[in-house]
């Protein structure tokens, strides 16, 4: 699989013919053309043939390699689209000139001077046009766009109509204008995040730095990052603390405080201090790149509308060719008065207005703009496809540490019980935990606050699902859940508690229980209320206790919640929900490895991207990059509002062909004339 770029593609309906052609191909194994940012994802044998096929196809469109090195030199939107606006004043001069001047050069000898006019005018304007669909005729093409103007126009010479041939090549080629400086803009905008791409790295080596490329870079090696530069590789910190800017990745303009043992991501920009980092990433897995390569392919999963438009352009087209032809013969043979030189002209009128153009363009660029907006908030949207699914989301379900908490357990409460202290419960609790890396244990062990003497501890057993038990002084220590009690029948007076909680005994004693709780982000209550008010369904899955869960589901105001499970549990809770959303999706949002399972299922899979794991990030169709809840509500607010624009872009295009074609049809009423003329007033 190769990427490479494609020179002079300037259609989007050109796009679309090159990949289905090449698709057809037997040496093509698969191939995606990306208008929006022009490129070529390709994996084939005989690039050479696939050269030839793009010549045939579209002779001006040329081949490079995407990775080659170019020089970008920066040109305003005039610069680059000189020559157009140069064709389009030439063409409108030539235009308002045989206008005003219309009796006298029509009086001339067999009208030179107005063929000179209007056809010097026409040919300015329209080579392109017409030279582009003499070759796809010769190549069996017709009925494109090139085709439609060109029949259309030179039917408007045939019955003398010359000044309304040079003024549609005219508004097409304006409306290439246009269209050429909204491609122009979006591609800049994919150029400007292509700069958030880090051009070196500091390379510590033997006390000295040296500027390297950040591809040459190993795991483990160490860098050096000074005030002013780019991160270029993902790591942690050994040395320095400053502030970050993290705009390019989070969307977020306020700077990041970093200190020794903060992770910091490539694409950061370091403002203050000097950093020296130990390399945790290759610069092909770091942040960067997995954003860069997201965003570049994201409108190669085209949404349903994109897919519908474009086989709709297919057909219509040709429907519209045999529509005309028959407008133009039926009615001056079956109604008495009516000449084929008016219905011919009417004829030519309804092909130049159904020209597809403005749909096969305005759609993708309508989900391009999309998945570039979002980008922007720092929400990563892997496909058009998945935009489009956001706008359909009935549930969104939530796994609920690091997602809609902090994943920061702290010893909140300590409860004794039978004359033992509190200090004494903790300790014993702490040695108990000291092997163990669960966030429950490093808690108790901050909480506790010194260093354990190992040869206190003699004896340790872990018991699945329940805790632990140890042997600690030549003392029994039990340090687990509230199963853990009844296995061992030790007397304890409280069973349920509120939140997560670690019950201690010693010697057969209960001595107490401690209870360590995680806080809230602090965006997750608005998060969950805004999505109520846009009629989404809240739902939490955790592994937690029926207590706990139902603690954090109050206080969100979650609609439902389950609890007590365990990934394969939390893919059939999906698997229910899907089923009985019917018409409606169901989003997951998650952030561990144990999420992506569920990530997987989900109708949409969305993972916290700033501290999740890469197997979620992988697996999601849409990254968060800042871990908020709330971006949640941004991103389909963001799909909702493109999906609109570009329903909004279909019936505006269809809606202004079909009345100007009804306004031709009307001329076959009685009257139609008048009825036409109280149109185009209106």
């Amino acid at each position: 699989m190769k990427k490479y770029t494609l020179k002079n593609l300037d259609c989007a309906s050109c796009a679309s013919k090159i990949e289905d052609n090449l698709t057809k191909l037997d040496e093509v194994k698969f191939v995606n053309v990306n208008f929006a940012n022009s490129t070529m994802t390709i994996d084939t044998d005989n690039l050479e043939k696939v050269k030839a096929k793009i010549k045939e196809i579209e002779p001006e469109v040329e081949i490079e390699d995407a990775n080659k090195e170019k020089t970008i030199v920066s040109t305003s939107e005039l610069a680059e689209n000189k020559w157009t606006i140069i064709k389009a004043v030439s063409g409108l001069l030539l235009l308002l000139t045989g206008i005003i001047f219309e009796k006298e050069i029509h009086n001339t000898p067999f009208h030179i001077a107005e063929y000179l006019v209007f056809g010097t005018g026409y040919l300015i304007v329209g080579w392109k046009v017409i030279s582009s669909a003499v070759k796809n005729i010769i190549r069996g093409k017709f009925f494109d766009e090139q085709f439609l103007m060109t029949i259309a126009t030179l039917g408007a010479f045939a019955i003398d109509q010359m000044p309304e041939a040079v003024a549609v090549m005219l508004f097409y080629v304006t409306g290439e204008l246009f269209q050429d400086i909204a491609v122009g803009r979006s591609r800049k905008s994919i150029k400007a995040l292509l700069e958030i791409k880090p051009e070196f790295a500091n390379l510590l080596e033997d006390g000295e730095a040296t500027k390297v490329s950040p591809e040459s870079v190993k795991v483990g090696d160490t860098i050096i990052i000074k005030a002013g530069e780019k991160v270029p590789l993902d790591g942690e910190i050994i040395n320095g603390n400053s502030f970050v800017d993290t705009s390019a990745l989070t969307g977020e303009s306020i700077p990041r405080k970093v200190k020794e043992k903060d992770t910091v991501l490539s694409g950061m920009i370091n403002q203050t201090g000097v950093l020296t980092i130990k390399v945790t990433k290759l610069f092909s897995e770091s942040s960067v790149s997995k954003i860069l390569e997201l965003v570049e392919n994201a409108s190669s999963k085209k949404a349903e509308t994109e897919k519908f438009i474009t086989t709709f352009a297919k057909y219509y087209t040709p429907v519209v060719v045999i529509g005309a032809l028959l407008l133009a013969i039926i009615p001056p043979l079956l109604i008495s008065g009516q000449t084929f030189a008016d219905w011919i002209y009417r004829a030519l009128v309804v092909l130049v207005i159904s020209c597809p153009c403005a749909l096969v363009i305005s759609i993708p660029l309508g989900y391009f703009g999309g998945i570039g907006s979002a980008s922007r908030k720092g929400i990563l949207v892997k496909g058009s496809n998945f935009l489009d699914a956001l706008t359909q989301v009935k549930t969104v379900v939530f796994d609920k540490t690091g997602t809609l908490t902090k994943g920061e357990f702290k010893v909140t409460e300590i409860v004794t019980s039978n004359g033992f202290s509190k200090e004494q419960v903790l300790e014993y609790a702490a040695y108990a935990e000291t092997n163990s890396n669960h966030l429950v244990a490093k808690s108790i062990s901050e909480a506790f606050g010194k260093a354990p003497d190992i040869t206190r501890i003699k004896q340790v057993e872990e018991i699945s699902g329940h805790g632990i038990k140890a042997v600690i002084d030549s003392k029994t220590v039990l340090a687990g859940n509230d199963k853990l009690m009844h296995r061992e029948s030790i007397e304890h007076p409280v069973c349920n508690v509120e939140g997560t909680v670690v019950h201690v005994a010693i010697d057969n004693t209960y001595a107490g229980y401690i209870i360590i709780s995680d806080t809230l982000k602090d965006d997750a209550i608005e998060a969950i209320e805004k999505l109520k008010t846009k009629n989404i369904q809240t739902v939490m899955l955790t592994g937690d206790n029926k207590f706990a869960a139902a603690a954090f589901a109050k206080k969100l105001g979650i609609d439902k919640y389950f609890y007590e499970l365990l990934p394969k549990d939390k893919v059939k809770h999906i698997e229910t929900l899907i089923a009985e959303n019917k018409g409606g999706k169901v989003a997951f949002v998650g952030d561990g490895i144990n999420d992506a399972p569920v990530i997987a299922r989900a109708d949409v899979g969305i993972a916290m991207g700033a501290l999740g794991s890469d197997a979620a990030i992988e697996t999601a169709d849409v990254v968060l990059m800042t871990d908020s809840p709330s971006k949640i509500v941004e991103a389909i607010d963001v799909a909702r509002k493109t999906r609109n624009i570009v329903w909004q872009n279909i019936f505006f295009a269809m809606g202004v062909k079909l009345i100007f074609i009804i306004l031709e049809y009307l001329e076959l009423l009685p009257c139609g004339k008048r009825y036409s003329e109280i149109w185009v007033l209106l």
